[in-house]
């Protein structure tokens, strides 16, 4: 007998390209892990009322390893019934929660929006179930963004736990780096108030876009890549300019882990 799906079904909001900014950091920084998988799989847990998400991933990570294959996974299963008209080869949607109803074991769970929802001390739990059915090399990355996927925080996480996290925007509309705490995920969102790390984080990188103001007069990619290289002398930045180039800077969890001494 099937087992019943693990979690509760989301709101379901989703958007055409909302994922973008998750997309491209996923192909350019796990594309060799999925190129060295005897079989890459993605999972894109929690698609929601419509599979737009999943059918970008599958175009997005092609461009990395032709040989992936995406699963929708979803809760609701009139969801899953909508989505079945959209499978094509390298592309299917099948019923299930975060016990990731596979046989193989995936190469990549990307949870987006997924646990919002949630209270923030399931968030382990959750985690590290969903980490357990990784395959050797595989990658989580659960995270929150608005609904035009215009900021967007994430985390990432291996088999043996979070890595990074990283904070992603569309520096064209960004007034100050902090705007992103709105989307921080579950695990940090409660976090950003004095004393906890992330909040001294985007406190500092808030300083340096301050400083850097002259240079907006290049380009807020400008003044963003400035900032950032600042905050490099005292945060343990995982990225360089190529990344930040797109608005991006990522920071090792063990800097920003909720009741991290920042003193």
């Amino acid at each position: 007998m099937r087992q019943r799906p693990i979690g509760t079904a989301t709101r379901g909001t989703t958007n055409p390209n909302r994922l973008r900014r998750m997309d491209r950091w996923i192909t350019a920084v796990h594309g060799p892990a999925l190129r060295r998988s005897d079989d890459p799989v993605a999972v894109d847990l929690g698609y929601g009322a419509a599979p737009w998400t999943a059918v970008e991933l599958l175009r997005r990570l092609r461009t990395a390893e032709p040989r992936t294959t995406v699963v929708g996974i979803e809760i609701d299963p009139d969801r899953v019934a909508a989505a079945k008209p959209y499978e094509r080869e390298g592309l299917a949607f099948v019923h299930g929660g975060f016990e990731i109803p596979l046989d193989a074991r995936p190469t990549l769970i990307r949870a987006a929006n997924v646990l919002r929802q949630y209270d923030e001390d399931e968030v382990a739990a959750v985690w590290a179930r969903l980490c357990a059915r990784l395959a050797p090399g595989g990658l989580l990355v659960e995270g929150t963004c608005d609904e035009i996927g215009r900021r967007h925080v994430w985390v990432a996480l291996g088999p043996e736990g979070p890595r990074t996290v990283t904070f992603a925007t569309r520096l064209a509309s960004l007034e100050r780096p902090s705007d992103l705490a709105e989307r921080l995920p579950k695990a940090l969102i409660h976090r950003n108030v004095p004393g906890e790390p992330v909040h001294a984080f985007l406190r500092d990188l808030d300083r340096a876009w301050a400083t850097a103001a002259p240079y907006a007069s290049l380009g807020a990619r400008q003044r963003w890549i400035t900032a950032v290289r600042a905050v490099s002398a005292d945060w343990p930045l995982t990225d360089d300019v190529r990344r930040w180039r797109q608005g991006e800077v990522t920071v090792r969890w063990s800097a920003l882990r909720p009741g991290t001494d920042v003193s």
